[in-house]
């Protein structure tokens, strides 16, 4: 009888050892999921997403997540709608364009990342007392056009009465990853440019910082996670996993200081200097870029719709909910 209460004993402990070290496996209880997620750019303006993959939290979701960048919004759909990627980090505005040409299967947005526009406005020379007249006549190294920077800017420039195409010499004409080499060489008085390289120029002495496109474009949806309907339809318990990995990310990144971000994100970015990195972390964090949950909420909505229509890039005002499924997000935050 000893001996058997003591197998028992023995067979009890190894199978709560064995709950214990399925439970440590990640919540899949089994082979991690697989996903590819291709980002728009490397940039720290999507900080929380390398705090996702930097601290675990996708792994601890039981998927295994395989980043790649994929330049350029264009070419991130099309790795998306092709097939090459599973989900994408990119602009919102490109899932209407989807929907705008009658996709069959559209693309769906189900995590925020950042809700604010992520340029500055970057003068060649420092300027005290900026007053947004004084772009009047100069010459405005822009962003692509149809890209959100570039409907961002615009915006902003006509909030504060100013023609984008009539005030100002407005070049749309160099490719995006070129931009700061056009500036740095001489083209240009003003140029929008992202993080890092707006601080990195400041460092180096090639430019200045006088404004915040950011703040002056308010909150939208601006980088969100999305992935075709049909990967969704039949991924749903993986699509919620990642938007709680995500939801975990923003969480930490909210709670934590720049400094401490930038210990986790600084292995994606081996060639920026560490005290660039926190100031940029630091500049995104202070103007609120950085979403705090995956929520998109109607006014956010609204205010993208109202970018894109004075850019001229809506042929109608898509409703919320043919792109955006808010379900994921909103489990998430349970």
């Amino acid at each position: 009888m000893a001996i058997r209460r003591k197998t028992g004993v023995l067979l009890l402990a190894a199978a709560m050892l064995a709950g214990l070290l399925a439970g440590c496996a990640g919540k899949s209880g089994g082979e991690a999921v697989k996903i590819r997620l291709g980002e728009v750019t490397r940039s720290l303006f999507y900080a929380p997403e390398y705090v996702a993959l930097g601290k675990g939290f996708f792994k601890d979701e039981g998927l295994d997540v395989e980043l790649q960048t994929t330049a350029g919004g264009d070419k991130t759909m099309t790795a998306l709608l092709s097939g090459v990627i599973d989900v994408a980090l990119v602009g919102s505005e490109t899932s209407i364009y989807v929907y705008q040409q009658g996709a069959t299967d559209p693309v769906i947005n189900f995590a925020q990342l950042t809700q604010t526009d992520g340029t500055f406005l970057v003068s060649r020379k420092p300027v005290s007392n900026f007053d947004w007249n004084s772009l009047k006549g100069s010459t405005f190294l822009g962003q692509r056009k149809g890209g959100m920077p570039q409907m961002a800017g615009e915006f902003t420039l006509r909030k504060h009465g100013i023609d984008p195409h009539q005030d100002l010499n407005l070049l749309q004409n160099v490719d995006f990853a070129n931009i700061p080499a056009a500036f740095a060489s001489g083209t240009g008085d003003y140029v929008q440019l992202f993080e890092p390289q707006a601080s990195i120029f400041e460092k180096e002495g090639k430019g200045s910082v006088i404004a915040s496109f950011g703040v002056e474009s308010g909150h939208l949806p601006y980088t969100v996670f999305m992935t075709k309907q049909s990967y969704m339809d039949k991924n749903k318990d993986t699509v919620q996993k990642f938007a709680d990995a995500v939801y975990k990310a923003q969480q930490w990144v909210k709670e934590h200081s720049p400094d401490e971000i930038a210990d986790v994100v600084m292995p994606y970015f081996k060639d920026t200097d560490r005290d660039i990195a926190v100031r940029v972390i630091e500049r995104y964090k202070e103007q609120g870029s950085y979403a705090t949950d995956p929520i998109i909420d109607q006014n956010e909505w609204n205010n993208l719709l109202d970018i894109m229509t004075q850019a001229g890039e809506l042929k109608d005002r898509t409703p919320l909910d043919k792109v955006v499924d808010n379900t994921f997000a909103e489990n998430a935050m349970k």
